[in-house]
């Protein structure tokens, strides 16, 4: 096999950011290092891309490894190269972010990796530079949300406007006005009201909703400015 003579071998890794849904919180998983160095600290999913793997079968073996699932929302985030970021060997990192719905993750969780879901602001310390992956991948998807309908890939086949809001005040971690909130939302023409009330939340109730697959499908890159002014949140 021919080689490039002189040049020093680096490894390539790629780091899962996976944020989840439960119907009440957004929150981030993360997995305890089960080697050293930082062995029990904790991390995002990760792993080496193997030789015969492109990044994104890289990336996809690595969720699929932790959560079991399989066709999910994964986008490649950035790459981190820092010459010193990981102290064992030179490594490259190409960091992915995905959405999944938490209740599908349940049953199909990989207990070898003492994973944890944790809510933003509860987020503990990260080894190496996952904290910095973390909170970019924290603003590219506020970005993407506030224009398109990317966190419905987060929700279960219905769901209620309240789950919703509670999903966008989640990322954002602020709280939106209640009736602004659900005319926006509504007015997207993205959801399909259904019979069906959850009465978990108050006595009234609140009226399920399901998604409009077509309209989504067609509307995915349409900028449909779900949340206003939100260069405020890209701080």
């Amino acid at each position: 096999m021919i080689k490039y003579i002189g040049q020093t071998r680096i490894l390539v890794a790629v780091d899962c950011i996976i944020f989840g849904f439960d119907g009440f919180d957004f929150k981030l998983l993360l997995i305890q290092r089960g080697f050293a160095p930082e062995k029990k600290k904790w991390s995002l999913m990760g792993g080496f891309i193997q030789p015969e793997e492109t990044l994104e079968v890289a990336a996809n073996r690595v969720l699929m490894q932790l959560t079991g699932l399989k066709d999910v929302y994964l986008e490649q985030l950035q790459s981190f190269s820092g010459p010193d970021r990981d102290p064992v060997e030179r490594t490259i990192a190409v960091a992915y972010f995905a959405l999944i719905d938490i209740h599908k993750y349940e049953k199909q969780i990989s207990h070898e990796y003492h994973a944890e879901w944790f809510l933003l602001k509860d987020m503990p310390q990260l080894i190496f530079d996952h904290q910095e992956m973390v909170e970019l991948a924290k603003k590219r998807l506020r970005y993407k949300a506030a224009l398109h309908p990317v966190l419905f890939e987060l929700l279960p086949d219905k769901f209620t406007i309240p789950q919703l809001q509670a999903l966008y005040e989640g990322l954002y971690e602020t709280e939106f006005d209640k009736r602004n909130f659900s005319r926006k939302i509504l007015s997207t023409g993205l959801l399909v009201k259904q019979n069906e009330k959850d009465k978990e939340g108050s006595r009234k109730g609140a009226f399920y909703y399901k998604l409009d697959k077509r309209k989504y499908s067609e509307n995915f890159q349409a900028f449909l400015k779900f949340i206003p002014n939100p260069d405020k949140f890209l701080v």
